[in-house]
């Protein structure tokens, strides 16, 4: 049987360079990089190495580039320690309904301690407009943290005006860009934000590493105590592995961005397409023009989300109904609430992700699938009966 992994969004497999360059560190080079000798000193040397060459591509500092076990901690810090570190400005969170778990899951525990949280809405395209964050912010305001780009729906936000209202009211502002770093060009300098989280694993590198970028003068009080490492500011012995891995996957993303991008969008817009021209009833959740190139979602009606991925991985295809990291969860995805879709449509919603491993054939095998799986459901489903035997009407 054929196998497609169309779930890029959630992980994407370590590219074999990657691999190549942090199997030393598991084996030979094995040392502390704390530790003072020559084995330690052997695992120091790599971490410099990478914390320089990921500076030097996103065209930053060195001493601004954290290590982090992955996004959802880089997150978790951002904001948690943003927060303790400025509620002197105030204890007024804004965040939005769509953000990553990571995020909301943190706000929500600040609530618990006496943060005001304000959570603002979308389009129907899922963007956050400048104007709901300037009817929002106010003195009171210390931290903003709006996502890059979407987990789920792809669409990307507008960051660089996002934060520049923050900083015109004196807050610090946060931006998740774990969906969006490899996927299209970030240029931290010109969106002006003071920090910003990215994860390994989206990007061809190894899971268990992140950075988050924290731009000099940008105090967050810490998040994990410990050792003296990260500058004294994130306790935890150092993943000298995943730290050479992820800033290798990070050369190798950014240094064929381009060539990627064009590949990745040329998969995914004929797949939208034909989607949309074989399949009756369908809706594309998301902005089309602002999005992640990437990234289809599409809620199809008359029939569950979960069903149709069952049955598509019974043929080999991997997708998503949501994002990976609320998959346990049965409640519809708080995203495309978010945009305005009914309850029984986001219910009915896939996400196909792709990567630069996908081929136009691989595409065409899914979409001969996805043709017959969702008319196979829809004779299944009492309410297409009711909707057909009405003339197409419920």
């Amino acid at each position: 049987m054929k196998r497609v992994y169309l779930d890029y969004s959630a992980t994407t497999p370590l590219e074999p360079k990657v691999l190549e360059a942090m199997t030393p560190y598991f084996t030979e080079m094995f040392g502390n990089a704390n530790s003072m000798h020559s084995f330690g000193q052997e695992g120091a040397y790599a971490v410099d190495e990478s914390r320089r060459k990921i500076a030097e591509l996103l065209n930053v500092k060195p001493t601004e580039i954290y290590f982090t076990s992955g996004g959802t901690e880089a997150d978790n810090w951002a904001l948690k320690g943003g927060a303790s570190a400025y509620k002197g400005k105030g204890k007024h969170i804004i965040t939005s309904k769509i953000e990553h778990a990571a995020i909301l899951s943190s706000c929500a525990q600040l609530e618990q301690e006496g943060y005001r949280v304000t959570y603002l809405p979308v389009d129907k395209g899922g963007i956050v407009h400048p104007e709901y964050l300037e009817q929002a912010i106010d003195d009171e305001t210390s931290i903003v943290s709006i996502m890059l780009a979407n987990n789920e729906i792809g669409s990307i936000q507008p960051i660089k005006e996002l934060a520049a209202i923050a900083h015109r009211r004196g807050a610090i502002f946060h931006t998740d860009a774990v969906q969006a770093m490899g996927s299209i060009p970030v240029d931290i300098a010109d969106l002006g934000v003071d920090m910003m989280s990215f994860s390994g694993h989206k990007f061809y590198g190894p899971k268990g590493i992140g950075v988050l970028y924290i731009k000099g003068g940008i105090k967050p009080d810490k998040l994990i105590a410990g050792g003296h490492q990260e500058r004294t500011r994130r306790g935890g012995t150092t993943n000298v592995p995943a730290v050479v891995g992820i800033s290798k996957a990070l050369e190798l993303a950014l240094n064929h961005l381009d060539e990627n991008y064009r590949h990745v969008k040329a998969v995914r817009d004929h797949f939208v397409s034909e989607v949309e021209r074989r399949i009756p009833h369908v809706i594309y959740n998301g902005d089309r023009e602002k999005r992640l190139p990437q990234n289809a979602n599409f809620a199809f009606e008359f029939i569950e989300g979960e069903s149709l991925l069952l049955r598509l991985d019974l043929s080999g295809i991997a997708c998503s109904s949501g994002s990976a990291c609320s998959s346990g969860s049965l409640e519809p995805s708080h995203v495309l609430l978010a945009t305005g879709l009914p309850v029984e449509r986001a219910h009915g919603s896939i996400r196909f992700s792709f990567g630069k491993n996908t081929t136009m054939e691989d595409v065409d095998y899914v979409l001969d699938c996805l043709c017959k799986t969702v008319n196979d459901l829809r004779n299944l489903s009492p309410l297409y009966a009711e909707f057909t035997h009405n003339g197409g009407k419920l």
